[in-house]
Protein backbone atom coordinates (compact mmCIF):
# COMPACT_ATOMS: atom_id res chain seq x y z
CA UNK A 1 0.00 0.00 0.00
CA UNK A 2 1.46 3.46 -0.90
CA UNK A 3 1.54 6.34 1.53
CA UNK A 4 -1.72 8.47 1.18
CA UNK A 5 0.35 11.54 1.56
CA UNK A 6 -2.26 14.05 -0.49
CA UNK A 7 -5.20 12.62 1.41
CA UNK A 8 -3.19 13.38 4.43
CA UNK A 9 -1.53 17.15 3.53
CA UNK A 10 -4.48 18.97 4.72
CA UNK A 11 -6.74 17.83 7.54
CA UNK A 12 -10.19 19.73 7.87
CA UNK A 13 -11.05 20.88 11.30
CA UNK A 14 -13.55 23.78 11.94
CA UNK A 15 -14.12 23.46 15.38
CA UNK A 16 -10.45 24.73 15.92
CA UNK A 17 -11.15 27.98 14.63
CA UNK A 18 -13.76 28.78 17.59
CA UNK A 19 -10.95 27.87 19.74
CA UNK A 20 -8.16 30.78 18.51
CA UNK A 21 -11.38 33.27 17.98
CA UNK A 22 -12.12 32.47 21.68
CA UNK A 23 -12.28 35.35 24.06
CA UNK A 24 -8.81 34.80 25.97
CA UNK A 25 -10.57 36.26 29.17
CA UNK A 26 -13.38 34.38 29.31
CA UNK A 27 -14.01 31.27 31.75
CA UNK A 28 -16.36 29.02 29.66
CA UNK A 29 -16.08 26.64 33.11
CA UNK A 30 -17.84 29.55 34.67
CA UNK A 31 -20.53 29.97 32.30
CA UNK A 32 -20.84 26.28 31.65
CA UNK A 33 -21.58 26.37 35.41
CA UNK A 34 -24.15 28.76 35.22
CA UNK A 35 -25.84 27.53 32.52
CA UNK A 36 -29.60 26.13 32.11
CA UNK A 37 -28.98 24.73 28.43
CA UNK A 38 -26.24 21.64 29.52
CA UNK A 39 -26.03 21.31 25.70
CA UNK A 40 -24.90 24.08 24.45
CA UNK A 41 -22.11 23.72 27.28
CA UNK A 42 -21.52 20.17 26.63
CA UNK A 43 -22.10 19.72 30.52
CA UNK A 44 -23.25 16.02 30.79
CA UNK A 45 -23.75 15.06 34.33
CA UNK A 46 -24.10 17.82 37.06
CA UNK A 47 -24.26 16.95 41.12
CA UNK A 48 -24.39 19.51 43.85
CA UNK A 49 -20.86 20.85 44.54
CA UNK A 50 -19.52 20.05 40.59
CA UNK A 51 -20.20 19.17 37.37
CA UNK A 52 -19.12 17.22 34.35
CA UNK A 53 -18.41 18.47 30.87
CA UNK A 54 -16.77 17.60 27.46
CA UNK A 55 -13.49 19.40 26.43
CA UNK A 56 -14.54 21.36 23.84
CA UNK A 57 -10.59 21.97 22.78
CA UNK A 58 -9.96 18.04 23.61
CA UNK A 59 -6.80 16.41 23.48
CA UNK A 60 -8.66 13.50 22.12
CA UNK A 61 -11.96 11.58 21.56
CA UNK A 62 -13.99 11.91 24.49
CA UNK A 63 -11.42 14.41 26.94
CA UNK A 64 -14.16 15.38 29.48
CA UNK A 65 -13.23 17.61 32.59
CA UNK A 66 -15.01 17.23 36.17
CA UNK A 67 -15.45 21.07 37.69
CA UNK A 68 -16.37 22.12 40.89
CA UNK A 69 -18.80 24.82 40.94
CA UNK A 70 -17.07 27.06 42.94
CA UNK A 71 -14.25 29.42 41.48
CA UNK A 72 -10.86 27.83 42.96
CA UNK A 73 -7.12 27.78 42.14
CA UNK A 74 -6.12 25.84 44.88
CA UNK A 75 -7.19 22.14 45.92
CA UNK A 76 -6.17 23.00 49.78
CA UNK A 77 -9.52 25.42 49.46
CA UNK A 78 -12.17 22.24 48.94
CA UNK A 79 -13.91 20.96 51.40
CA UNK A 80 -14.83 17.24 52.08
CA UNK A 81 -17.53 17.12 50.28
CA UNK A 82 -16.09 18.87 47.13
CA UNK A 83 -13.78 16.62 46.87
CA UNK A 84 -15.71 13.60 47.36
CA UNK A 85 -18.03 14.73 44.58
CA UNK A 86 -15.34 16.00 42.21
CA UNK A 87 -13.62 12.61 42.88
CA UNK A 88 -16.81 10.58 42.06
CA UNK A 89 -17.41 12.20 38.68
CA UNK A 90 -14.20 11.30 37.31
CA UNK A 91 -15.11 7.75 38.24
CA UNK A 92 -18.23 8.45 36.62
CA UNK A 93 -16.33 9.94 33.47
CA UNK A 94 -14.63 6.84 33.31
CA UNK A 95 -17.59 4.48 33.30
CA UNK A 96 -18.94 6.38 30.54
CA UNK A 97 -16.35 6.85 28.08
CA UNK A 98 -15.10 3.15 28.57
CA UNK A 99 -18.92 2.29 26.77
CA UNK A 100 -19.21 5.14 24.57
CA UNK A 101 -16.03 4.98 22.95
CA UNK A 102 -14.15 1.54 24.37
CA UNK A 103 -11.14 3.06 26.37
CA UNK A 104 -8.66 0.94 27.98
CA UNK A 105 -6.82 3.48 30.46
CA UNK A 106 -7.32 7.18 31.45
CA UNK A 107 -4.57 10.06 32.33
CA UNK A 108 -6.35 11.98 35.01
CA UNK A 109 -4.81 15.00 36.19
CA UNK A 110 -4.77 19.03 37.15
CA UNK A 111 -2.69 21.29 35.23
CA UNK A 112 -2.42 24.11 38.41
CA UNK A 113 -1.04 27.21 37.45
CA UNK A 114 -0.21 28.39 33.91
CA UNK A 115 3.32 26.61 34.10
CA UNK A 116 1.63 23.77 34.36
CA UNK A 117 -0.25 24.09 31.71
CA UNK A 118 -3.39 25.79 32.92
CA UNK A 119 -6.04 27.27 30.24
CA UNK A 120 -7.72 28.43 32.63
CA UNK A 121 -5.54 29.21 35.87
CA UNK A 122 -8.37 30.34 38.45
CA UNK A 123 -10.64 27.72 38.16
CA UNK A 124 -9.21 24.20 39.04
CA UNK A 125 -10.31 21.16 37.12
CA UNK A 126 -9.94 17.47 36.45
CA UNK A 127 -9.25 16.48 33.36
CA UNK A 128 -10.24 12.76 32.02
CA UNK A 129 -8.43 11.37 29.06
CA UNK A 130 -9.21 8.05 27.27
CA UNK A 131 -6.59 6.20 26.42
CA UNK A 132 -6.78 3.03 24.19
CA UNK A 133 -4.25 0.23 23.18
CA UNK A 134 -1.98 1.14 20.67
CA UNK A 135 -3.53 4.66 20.13
CA UNK A 136 0.11 6.48 19.93
CA UNK A 137 -0.03 7.36 16.08
CA UNK A 138 2.64 8.78 13.61
CA UNK A 139 0.72 12.26 13.34
CA UNK A 140 1.77 13.70 16.32
CA UNK A 141 5.12 12.42 16.03
CA UNK A 142 5.81 13.38 12.52
CA UNK A 143 3.40 16.01 11.74
CA UNK A 144 2.94 17.45 15.54
CA UNK A 145 -0.66 17.01 14.35
CA UNK A 146 -3.48 15.41 16.85
CA UNK A 147 -6.50 13.62 14.68
CA UNK A 148 -9.49 14.04 16.60
CA UNK A 149 -11.86 11.09 14.61
CA UNK A 150 -15.79 12.22 16.05
CA UNK A 151 -17.66 15.39 16.36
CA UNK A 152 -18.06 16.76 19.94
CA UNK A 153 -22.13 16.71 19.22
CA UNK A 154 -22.51 13.15 17.93
CA UNK A 155 -20.46 12.14 20.84
CA UNK A 156 -21.90 13.89 23.45
CA UNK A 157 -25.24 12.46 22.22
CA UNK A 158 -23.55 9.11 22.79
CA UNK A 159 -21.90 9.65 26.22
CA UNK A 160 -26.00 10.80 27.29
CA UNK A 161 -26.90 7.97 26.01
CA UNK A 162 -24.70 5.97 27.82
CA UNK A 163 -25.28 7.44 31.15
CA UNK A 164 -29.22 6.86 31.09
CA UNK A 165 -28.30 3.39 30.54
CA UNK A 166 -25.90 3.18 33.63
CA UNK A 167 -28.29 5.17 35.55
CA UNK A 168 -31.10 2.58 34.90
CA UNK A 169 -29.04 -0.47 35.17
CA UNK A 170 -28.16 0.96 38.95
CA UNK A 171 -31.93 1.21 39.66
CA UNK A 172 -32.19 -2.14 38.27
CA UNK A 173 -29.96 -3.49 41.09
CA UNK A 174 -31.25 -1.38 43.95
CA UNK A 175 -34.80 -2.37 42.93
Amino acid sequence: MEFPKKEIETLWAPWRFEYFERERNSDFLAEAARASDDATHFVITRRKNAFLMMNRYPYTVGHLMAVPYRKIADPSEFGDNEILELWNLVSHGQALLRTAVKAHGFNVGLNLGACAGAGVVDHLHVHIVPRWNGDTNFMPMLADTRVISEGLRGLYDKLMDVQVKIEMEKRARHD
